[in-house]
């Protein structure tokens, strides 16, 4: 166990990362604050660590010339971000007050508690990041949702939630952190038969024959590994889960990319994914799958 210092100025014994990976991954994201997520999140109050989805509304953006362009930029890509985790809980099917639903790679717990609003559930998250958990757990105190919205420190390979207790769960952007048999290993475990498991997932594309450079460019920057789409399908199949949808987003996550590109919050890394969704490369999916 390691003891990490939260904003409160209290002391949280957290587990020890299961290998150097981990820790890697833990400490990037406890020291990341960059502004493309900490100022989308100010807009409303859910803070996001995922793209966006849609047609960008341009009367909502108004006159570029405008000295509130900006501002309502900010927002229109929020509005985006915040469309994309509506279709991803659009696909978790029939979810009640009384079930458990968990977020595999919570970051700062925006759609933990975008599910608790719109099912009455209760949304359990996980993440690598003492600070990203921290971060949650105090936004849903804020909002006096506490009691059904938490986020705790653990590995998303070997979860403390017991066998079937999720009627849903599901990884946003968070599972090219990890290897696909060992997460949809414990998915299967922790989803009810019958239970839904859901991804949004950038995956590049076998045809064109290898990870381009520019995904190479997306994996450096994230200290990632991103898996192709072939992987997810396998790994699924060998693990109980059965798709039922599965979903091409690469052109509705097109016009968000295009518009951060031009925004003061780039990170760099703007131009790789616009140019691998453009080439075909790289591939921006939604793969729905229950447990069977």
């Amino acid at each position: 166990m390691t003891s990490t210092e939260l904003a409160n100025g209290t002391s949280l014994s957290i587990p020890a990362p299961a290998s150097p990976y981990q820790g890697d991954i833990a400490r990037y994201w406890d020291g990341e604050a960059r502004p493309v997520n900490l100022r989308l999140g100010d807009v409303d109050g859910l803070y996001h660590h995922h793209y966006g989805v849609g047609d960008v509304d341009q009367d909502a953006l108004g006159d570029a010339a405008d000295s509130e362009y900006e501002k309502r930029l900010i927002a229109e890509l929020h509005r985006l971000e915040s469309a994309q985790t509506d279709v991803l809980l659009d696909q978790l099917g029939p979810v009640g007050r009384d079930d458990t639903v968990v977020d595999a790679g919570c970051g700062r717990g925006g759609s933990l508690v975008m599910a608790h609003q719109r099912f009455g559930c209760r949304a359990e998250g996980v993440t690598l990041s003492a600070k990203q958990a921290d971060f949650a757990n105090r936004r849903a105190r804020e909002l006096g949702v506490e009691d059904y919205v938490h986020a705790r420190v653990c590995n998303m390979l070997a979860t403390p939630f017991e066998t079937g207790q999720a009627k849903a769960s599901w990884n946003n952007e968070s599972s090219m952190y990890v290897d696909l048999d060992d997460l949809f290993a414990e998915h299967s475990r922790i989803l009810a038969p019958g239970g839904r498991y859901v991804t949004i997932t950038g995956c590049w594309n076998p045809r064109y024959g290898q990870p381009s450079k520019w995904v190479s460019q997306i994996n450096a920057h994230f200290e990632c590994n991103i898996h192709s789409r072939r992987e997810y399908l396998k790994a699924m199949a060998d693990n109980r889960l059965v798709p039922q949808a599965i979903v091409d987003l690469t052109d509705a996550t097109l016009p968000y990319w295009e518009l951060r590109a031009t925004s003061s919050l780039v990170t760099g890394i703007e131009e790789a994914f616009i140019n691998s969704y453009r080439d075909g490369s790289f591939q921006y999916v939604l793969i729905a799958a229950d447990r069977v």
